[in-house]
């Protein structure tokens, strides 16, 4: 990884939508290794995708929820049982483990405060291993 590849992904991070001629200009190259720079980016997995950023309270998601979730055991089996009824979990916008107090971080959207309550009460508590969970709810979203 050089210094070009560092400056696409940086402009792509930016504009997924910047096209090849617009990524060539911005880094003063010609479009053809520009273009076989970001075809290398992506079969090596540097570059995994390429997503639109929904605002959320357009759809209808205006609350964020932070829930941080420990379980009961630490065990790979049960790590792995936690993680993959998560995935099933539409709500679940972003699951991290993590270290610290707590073993993962979970951002939620949900419409409201009363959806987020019936969420916590009906699918995450239903998920197995949990021992405590404990929300924090955004505000203001900053960056």
């Amino acid at each position: 990884m050089d210094k070009l590849d560092r400056q696409l992904i940086s402009l792509l991070q930016e504009d997924g939508k910047m096209t090849i001629s617009q990524l060539a200009d911005k880094v003063n190259r010609s479009t053809t290794p520009v273009y076989e720079r970001i075809k290398k980016l992506e079969r090596e997995g540097v570059i995994e995708g390429y997503t639109a950023i929904v605002n959320p309270q357009k759809i209808g998601l205006g609350l964020t929820a932070f829930c941080e979730v420990s379980l009961q055991s630490h065990k790979q089996s049960k790590l792995e049982a936690f993680e993959a009824e998560i995935r099933a979990l539409v709500e679940v916008v972003e699951c991290h483990h993590i270290a610290g107090s707590f073993d993962y971080l979970l951002k939620i959207q949900t419409a409201n405060i009363s959806t987020y309550q019936e969420f916590l009460s009906h699918k995450l508590s239903a998920v197995p291993h949990i021992a405590k969970l404990q929300s924090a709810f955004g505000m203001k979203k900053v960056k």
